[in-house]
């Protein structure tokens, strides 16, 4: 037995897809309260009326219930296909929990999570999708499709990847990310989960390959995933430690306040960085902080949705 291998195991969740549809439940009852009222139970067969459309597939029977105009929509615009890429490597599987709960996520964790709400609403939406998964390998990947039994696969792949325990070397993120594109071969709503650790020298290259997916019309989310109390604002108290590259093994021994400050103003810069960057490429960029709801999730999906039809 290793015992390192049992240490760093990670239980997973107890049961992925209730806890996910109990996020969802309560981001939508929320959404009668905020500005996203229009998203209702029946977001999936209407839209908001906007002024100078026409009124022939107005919704009466919906008005008379809501006193809010909408419009039918029919089922090949409903429709969409999605498809949610999610980066497996060592670092994704920072801070070590010993059971996945809402209250207690690592990043991968988080991703998990907020991938299978995304889903959840998805199938509300009659969207279909699909998965990719990656860390040291291409470990995974289903095209785009709607039915129940294709969820439950997908579902039980994501549960599986929260236990797995990846090898500590670089990731080529790059590569499997121009690999990815070519399998998706139709317009789609990609969504990318990663905490976008790589070396410098392979920043251009992820920025090309992130272009790449891009192709054929895609619109490319990226959901960049953190911890904002360790990752962000460097949280430690200032006994000595060994830091230790999760992805290479490599380590340095420090005080934290010595390099606290200098840290995070790096960190800020990255983050700066990295949102204009996005920019430049037309990359809709989320910060995706594992220490806060996934109402940031499920809101950009449902904003750039709108857009996309």
């Amino acid at each position: 037995m290793n015992l390192q291998d049992q240490v760093n195991k990670t239980s997973g969740f107890t049961n992925l897809e209730l806890l996910a549809k109990q996020v969802v439940e309560g981001f939508i009852s929320g959404m009668h309260k905020s500005p996203f009222h229009g998203f209702s139970a029946e977001f999936a067969e209407h839209k908001v009326y906007n002024n100078g459309e026409s009124t022939k597939h107005i919704d009466w029977k919906l008005f008379a219930k809501t006193d809010k105009l909408y419009t039918k929509r029919y089922e090949e615009e409903t429709n969409l296909r999605c498809h949610i890429i999610l980066d497996n490597s060592a670092s994704m599987h920072y801070p070590k929990v010993k059971t996945q709960t809402l209250d207690s996520l690592n990043k991968i964790g988080f991703s998990v999570l907020a991938s299978a709400c995304l889903m959840t609403i998805f199938k509300k939406q009659r969207d279909a999708v699909g998965l990719s998964i990656y860390s040291n390998t291409y470990e995974y990947y289903a095209p785009e499709k709607g039915s129940d039994r294709h969820q439950a696969m997908l579902l039980d792949q994501l549960e599986k990847t929260v236990i797995t325990n990846p090898q500590e070397e670089d990731t080529e993120t790059y590569k499997y990310l121009h690999q990815i594109a070519e399998n998706i071969h139709r317009r789609s709503m990609i969504f990318l989960f990663t905490d976008m650790f790589q070396s410098n020298e392979d920043e251009e290259k992820l920025f090309d390959a992130l272009r790449h997916l891009k192709h054929n019309k895609h619109e490319v989310i990226l959901f960049h995933t953190y911890d904002s109390e360790k990752e962000f604002n460097f949280n430690f108290d200032n006994r000595p430690k060994r830091y230790v590259d999760v992805e290479t093994g490599e380590h340095i021994n420090l005080y934290a306040e010595n390099v606290k400050s200098t840290y995070e103003e790096a960190v800020r810069k990255y983050f700066y960085d990295l949102k204009l960057k996005c920019s430049q490429y037309r990359i809709k960029y989320v910060e995706a902080n594992i220490n806060e709801s996934f109402h940031k999730i499920l809101t950009t999906y449902l904003i750039e949705r709108q857009k996309f039809v």
